[in-house]
């Protein structure tokens, strides 16, 4: 099976506060399949590197992680 990054899923965390875009990522990826992708978009500077350490914590591997203007894009695919 071919694997892309466009994302399976999208998670809109913006304007939510530590621990919720973590807990809604953890969320999210337990109801999806292997290797999907997920992007998760949020204000939250401090998820930066929460989502790093979940990924690390979890093996889910952090494909992409920018700053566009104050709002962080994740793409995290499932292990």
């Amino acid at each position: 099976m071919h694997h892309t990054d466009t994302p399976t899923k999208k998670l809109d965390a913006r304007g939510l506060n530590c621990p919720l875009p973590i807990l809604r990522s953890r969320k999210a990826l337990g109801a999806m399949h292997k290797g999907d992708v997920l992007e998760v978009k949020s204000t939250d500077p401090g998820s930066i590197k929460d989502l790093d350490a979940f990924c690390r914590q979890t093996g889910n591997e952090m494909l992409q992680s920018t700053d566009d203007n104050g709002e962080f894009v994740f793409l995290l695919r499932k292990s």
